[in-house]
């Protein structure tokens, strides 16, 4: 299988939106982080960022989504009039429901939102979630120390993006990374991060032809999957979210085997 399925102006797109996020994180200021670290809910699979008080700057994401819109415009100026559009509709009231809705995933408000409006289904969400990224990543900043693991088939501890990626670091350590906040946690080597199990004749790995860094831990169990990606050979290594979309076409391998992120029900839960 072809080792990347995804295109090099969308790959560049993204490398240039990291670039804008960290410019953006870097000009925040951590005090608008107000972590509530409720042990007993966080426990519970809560997302930490859930349980933070977060002084979003209004006018500033919407800044943001302008800055965004340039850059999409500039490589992709098809897409002018959907972004024109959007940028007419958006305003301090509907941002913050923008920011609300990503938080929480709710995918179903942005199509919604693009049917009413008549723009390309996928623009609201990817705007709002790469506005709102800078502000989770700051989260994780703040709260990194208190991380040092997740709780079975909640997804990350910080943000609760579902569980996907990890890092073999140092002697072979195995570290989840979050590619939406950054937020990192150890977890054992055959430990599966969407059930817990630890069962070796259950986990196994399935490794890609011509690819010496890239495995996919598959779960029996609960039939999760996990990429496992050996960044000690890396020359340089990127961000979680360019290794994310670099690595892609593992996630389609493992869905195509019947393999899933966001495990199923398994006998552990």
């Amino acid at each position: 299988m072809k080792k990347s399925v995804v295109s090099k102006e969308y790959t560049n797109l993204q490398k240039e939106i990291v670039k804008l996020q960290e410019q953006w994180k870097q000009s925040l200021n951590p005090d608008i982080i107000k972590p509530n670290l409720d042990k007993a809910a966080m426990n519970a699979g809560v997302p930490a960022a859930a349980l933070t008080a977060i002084d979003f700057e209004i006018p500033l994401f919407l800044q943001w989504i302008d800055e965004i819109n340039k850059l999409i415009k500039k490589n992709n100026p098809e897409l002018e009039g959907n972004l024109t559009k959007i940028s007419e509709l958006l305003n301090e009231e509907s941002a913050i429901r923008w920011i609300d809705e990503a938080f929480s995933f709710n995918q179903f408000y942005f199509v919604s939102f693009a049917q009413e409006n008549e723009v390309e289904e996928w623009i609201p969400q990817f705007l709002a979630e790469t506005a709102l990224r800078p502000y989770l990543q700051l989260t994780a900043e703040v709260l990194q120390p208190e991380i040092s693991h997740a709780v079975h088939g909640a997804g990350c501890p910080v943000c609760g993006e579902p569980v996907r990626l990890a890092q073999l670091e140092g002697n072979g350590k195995k570290v989840i990374h979050c590619p939406r906040c950054h937020a990192h946690w150890p977890e054992k080597r055959v430990e599966c991060s969407h059930c817990g199990n630890e069962d070796s004749n259950t986990i196994h790995y399935l490794t890609i032809e011509g690819d010496a860094t890239s495995q996919l831990q598959v779960c029996d169990k609960c039939q999760g999957y996990l990429k496992v990606i050996d960044t000690r050979q890396f020359i340089s290594k990127p961000s979680s979210a360019i290794l994310d979309l670099n690595t892609i076409h593992l996630d389609f391998i493992a869905q195509e085997k019947g393999y899933k992120a966001v495990a199923g029900n398994s006998e552990s839960n």
